[in-house]
């Protein structure tokens, strides 16, 4: 209701003469004291150097994927992830799987790696990976992040059949929810932890 009674309120000024863009004086003119009305080409902010990135989340892992992109450099891509720890564990490192998803929904993969990292117990953190990733993109294919396995001092969690988890995500198929084994951590365990 208070829309239309603004527009009907411009529009009396409009034809009634009181808004006339022939009686309008140049902006320098007026007082600096409000914004200008409209964007010119040179004030539009600078475009990110950020590629965006889905992620195909694995609820039952103690690691959620907050948001992923790829960061343009000279050096190549790097991958960016927002983290969120939701385990009493501190967390030093995760498998992850990158790809891209073709207009047939086919998924080729680009990268599997294992990058170290730490997060305290329930915290977040965002961290850029100082691997370089080079691959040649199409411009209609999308690029896609599953987490494989996440790694604490004291456990593991591992994704059964990850690809064929993945695949299926691919497709468009959301009913393969992925299993998540834990096993214990007997390689980056700390002497006094036995």
């Amino acid at each position: 209701m208070f829309g239309k009674t603004v527009i009907l309120v411009l529009l009396v000024f409009a034809i009634s003469g009181e808004i006339s863009r022939k009686a309008a004086k140049p902006q320098r003119e007026l007082s600096g004291s409000f914004a200008p009305l409209r964007l010119c080409a040179r004030d539009l902010p600078v475009q990110s150097e950020e590629l965006a990135v889905e992620v195909f989340q694995v609820f039952d892992l103690p690691l959620t994927v907050h948001e992923a992109s790829l960061v343009k450099s000279d050096k190549g891509l790097f991958l960016k992830l927002a983290l969120g720890n939701s385990t009493e564990l501190k967390l030093i490192g995760l498998r992850y799987s990158l790809a891209t998803i073709n207009s047939q929904n086919e998924l080729h993969v680009i990268a599997n790696l294992v990058e170290g990292f730490s997060i305290p117990a329930y915290a977040t953190k965002t961290v850029t990976f100082k691997t370089p990733l080079k691959f040649k993109s199409k411009g209609e294919d999308r690029l896609a992040l599953m987490v494989e396995q996440v790694v604490s001092h004291e456990s593991i969690w591992e994704v059964v059949k990850a690809k064929a988890a993945f695949e299926a995500y691919a497709q468009g198929d959301f009913s393969v929810v992925p299993t998540v084994l834990r096993v214990a951590n007997q390689v980056d365990s700390r002497p006094e932890d036995f």
